[in-house]
Parts: C-alpha cells; structure tokens; sequence
C-alpha cells in the first residue's frame, strides 16, 4: 500500500538528498518526457485547461529538441535480429504459441532514453530492448523492456507532474531543483521508485545489461488459468560494472553492442516472474519480492545488428498491447499510455519522413561478421 502523507525532506527513511536524486533523476526522466504524452490522446485523463496536446508537445520539444522523423523517446538505437528458442517450461503459464518448443524469429531495437537523436551514450542512461517476435498465423508478441527494475512513476498526473519539473533550465541545462523538491514531495511514490533504480548496479552496455517488462500482464493456461506475471531478458554475458564499459566516445555503448554482434551472436534467458495474491499489477514503481517463482522460458539469441537507415526495425512500433493469444494485458494504467504514446510518436515520424536526418548510427559505423 502507498502512504498517503507527504514526504519529509528530514526523513531518514528516504535516505535521498536532493542532489544524489537529481544526478540520476534527470536522466531517469528522459523515459517518462517520451510517454508522457499518451496521457494527452488518451481522453477523459487530462482537462484541457491544465494541458492540451499541443501544449504537450511544445514541453517535450522544449526538454529535448525536435528532432523529425525520429522516435520521440529512445530517438537514438540501432536494429537487431535473431530468434527465440523456447524450451517449452512456459507451456504451463500460457498457452501463446511463442512458448510452445521451437524457435521463432525475431527483430529487435537497442536504444537510449531520451528524444535527443544525437546525444552522447551516457553511463546511467536509461537502456532499452525492444523485441518483436513474429509467431506463426500472423501473431506478434511485441515487448519494450529497459534496464531499470521499476518505473518512476505510477500515475497521469504523476507522469505530467514529472515532465513539467524536469524540463531543463535554459541557463543551467538542468532542471529546476525547487521544481523537483516539489514534485518529490508530492510523489513518494516516486521517491520509492528512484531508491530502487539507485541501488540497482549499472552493466558496462547494451550486452550485458538486464531488461525488465516494467509493467506486469497477465498470461492464460490451456486450463484457462489466470496467472500475473513480468518478465525479463536476463543476459548470459558476463556482467562487468559501468566503469569497464564507459570512454568519452560519443556513441560508445553502440560502438561496443555492434562490435561484439560483429564477432558472435548474443543471448539472454527470457526469464518470467509469477506474481503472487497482493502483489500489485496496477504500480510499476513497487517492485514484486524477490523471492517469487522465476520460470526460464528460453533464450533470446540476436545474431545481426543493423543502422535504422536500413534495418528492419525502423518502422516497427513496439506497442505493449500487441500481444498474442495467451497473453493478455493487466490492470496497470500505464499500458494504454504507452500504447497511445508509441502510436503517436509513429505517426508524427511518419508525417516527417522527408526532414529526417541520418541516424547516429549509420551503415558505416556497422562492422560485418568478423571483422574488428
């Protein structure tokens, strides 16, 4: 259960200073400033006369730019592909055909937060998975994971509320610290969040990071059974910490991703998380016990990375209510935001095709097989 009082700047049971919660929440922001549009487009959450689309828009373009043609978060990734290979233990939980032994093809995404097309690759950045498994009988199951265990926020208004205090000070680049106090004394849910990510270690990149659903669904038996669960790819990589990974080269983590995809394939365990009565699938900021049954599903294997200029996945809008049979969504608010918020962003890259810009990540920054 949330508290319903207000955080206390002296309570030690937040353990936060205000400038420990900015270096990271800033960057954490990111994330919300791409999604927190759907809340515009989803009708009946927003009055008009607190924020209309329009006025949307112009804050998402103040915090980062415009950048046409790009995804409006995670603006900056390149495209992978490769299959899964189901060992079949998941059969119990679903009945979805991507569970059944076998394997299924699948095009991916690699990204960073954010709508910056062409910000420098950051430790702490917020990392993102995006997979697109194409089933047989023309289902997909399609799934955008990051590399945070929890979301910041849990809410529409936490999510505007978010936004409009992380917009970066003109002057400074950073965003308001007043601003902020404010906002995390109205949203200890989001205090609580930010604890969780902090305490999470950073992996040296793309390869060997772990990405989390976030939000919890609910997956349907062959009995007709109901079970709640997340899910995670969960690298088989070793994992090194943030400082072996990180240069002052400005695309380092996909320079690092491309060159390894460019010597062997790489592979996570697609590992699903069974909740339990009272954990909560309506929060994505309270993470579930630890102690909860994990079910190795199978593993994800991506053999070939590409640049958005020419990669399959470049049109793709991984949407996390594109679901197959057997997989269905949960009761978390923020699904259908995220929904609405992707099927805009397509939509207005769609419309400005023609003034796109080269990806970062170009065709010549993609090493062939074998070569270093």
């Amino acid at each position: 259960m949330m508290p319903d009082h207000r955080v206390q700047n002296t309570s030690s049971k937040q353990a936060l200073t205000t400038a420990a919660v900015l270096a990271r929440f800033g960057i954490i922001g990111a994330v919300l400033l791409g999604v927190a549009g759907a809340f515009a487009y989803t009708g009946g959450l927003l009055s008009p006369n607190r924020l209309t689309q329009t006025r949307a828009m112009a804050v998402f373009e103040q915090a980062g730019g415009r950048h046409p043609g790009f995804r409006r978060n995670h603006a900056k990734g390149v495209c992978v592909a490769g299959w899964f290979e189901s060992n079949g233990q998941a059969v119990a939980l679903s009945n979805a055909a991507v569970f059944k032994p076998g394997r299924i093809p699948i095009v991916g995404r690699f990204a960073i937060s954010g709508d910056m097309a062409f910000q420098a690759d950051k430790p702490a950045t917020v990392r993102s998975m995006a997979l697109r498994f194409m089933l047989p009988g023309a289902e997909e199951w399609r799934t955008g994971m990051n590399n945070v265990p929890v979301f910041v926020a849990n809410s529409a208004q936490g999510f505007l509320d978010e936004v409009l205090a992380s917009v970066p000070d003109p002057i400074t680049g950073k965003p308001d610290p007043a601003k902020m106090k404010l906002f995390l004394a109205d949203h200890p849910e989001s205090v609580r969040a930010i604890a969780v990510i902090m305490k999470t270690p950073l992996s040296s990149g793309f390869a060997d990071a772990t990405y989390h659903s976030l939000n919890a669904f609910r997956m349907i038996n062959a009995a007709g059974k109901t079970i709640p669960v997340r899910w995670a790819t969960v690298p088989v990589q070793p994992f090194k910490s943030e400082e072996a990974g990180q240069t002052a080269d400005q695309n380092y983590l996909f320079d690092d991703l491309t060159a390894q995809l460019g010597q062997h394939p790489l592979l996570w365990r697609l590992v699903i998380t069974i909740g339990q009565p009272g954990d909560p699938t309506n929060d994505a900021t309270l993470p579930w016990p630890a102690d909860r049954v994990h079910v190795d599903a199978g593993t994800v294997t991506l053999d070939e990375v590409s640049s958005e200029e020419t990669g399959r996945c470049t049109d793709v809008n991984y949407d996390p209510l594109v679901l197959p049979s057997g997989i269905e969504p949960s009761d978390d608010p923020l699904l259908s935001a995220r929904s609405a918020a992707y099927s805009r962003s397509f939509t207005l890259r769609a419309a400005e095709k023609n003034e796109k810009s080269p990806s970062a990540i170009t065709p010549a920054d993609i090493k062939p097989r074998g070569k270093s």
